[in-house]
C-alpha cells in the first residue's frame, strides 16, 4: 500500500479543533487548501505539546537566526469550528517540527501512528531540513500531513490550539482532574462526590 503525503505549503487554513461534547471530545488538526480538506485525529496532550514546542521553535529561530517574530495576535483570530465533513484521514503517532531558514517558515509534519506509538519529535531550526529529514525516515510507509506556515500563521495556530485545549471540562480545584457536569469522584475527598 502506498503512503500518502498530504502537503499544504502553505494551507489556506490550518487549525486544531474538536468534535464532540466536553469529556468526549476528539481532537483534530485540520488543513484546507487547493480544494482539499484533510483532518487527522490526535490526543489532547499532543495538541498541547505541539503548541508548546512551536512556541519554543519560534523563540529558537529568533535567537539563532534573527527571525522577526510577530506579536501574539491582539484579536481572538480564527475561532470557527472545523470545516465539515470532518473525515479522519489517520490518527497521529508522531509530530515533527522544523524551521526552514531559507523560507523563514515552520514545517509541521503529522505522521500516522505505526504500531502503538505516540510522541512529539522536534527537529530544531535547520538551514537544510529537507535533505536531512529524507535520509533517516524509518517511517517512510506511513501517511503524513505536512504543513508549512509563516511565523504569523504559526503564532495564530498556537493561540487557537491553547484555547481549544483549555475549552474542555474545567479542572477540579482540589485534584486537577477534569470535572464532569455530574461532578466526579475526587481522590482528595476519599471518593465522595464534590
Amino acid at each position: 500500500m502506498t503512503h500518502q503525503v498530504h502537503a499544504f505549503e502553505p494551507p489556506e487554513r490550518f487549525v486544531a479543533g474538536t468534535v464532540g461534547a466536553p469529556g468526549e471530545r476528539t481532537f483534530f488538526l485540520q488543513a484546507r487548501g487547493g480544494g482539499r480538506l484533510v483532518s487527522v485525529a490526535l490526543e489532547k496532550v499532543q495538541v498541547s505539546l505541539l503548541a508548546e514546542k512551536l512556541e519554543e521553535l519560534l523563540t529558537e529561530a529568533q535567537r539563532r537566526f534573527g527571525v522577526q517574530l510577530p506579536e501574539p495576535p491582539a484579536s481572538v483570530g480564527d475561532n470557527d469550528p472545523l470545516d465539515t465533513p470532518v473525515d479522519e484521514e489517520f490518527r497521529v503517532g508522531t509530530l515533527g517540527l522544523a524551521f526552514d531558514v531559507d523560507t523563514a517558515t515552520v514545517v509541521i509534519e503529522a505522521i500516522a501512528a505505526g504500531e502503538g506509538e505516540a510522541e512529539v519529535e522536534l527537529g530544531g531550526p535547520e538551514e537544510d531540513d529537507e535533505e536531512e529529514a529524507d535520509d533517516e525516515e524509518p517511517d517512510e510507509d506511513l501517511d503524513r500531513l505536512r504543513v508549512r506556515l509563516t511565523p504569523e500563521a504559526t503564532r495564530e495556530f498556537i493561540e487557537r490550539a491553547r484555547r481549544v485545549v483549555n475549552a474542555g471540562r474545567p479542572p477540579c480545584p482540589l485534584c486537577g482532574q477534569p470535572l464532569d457536569p455530574a461532578g466526579h469522584l475526587c481522590p482528595r475527598h476519599n471518593g465522595y462526590h464534590r
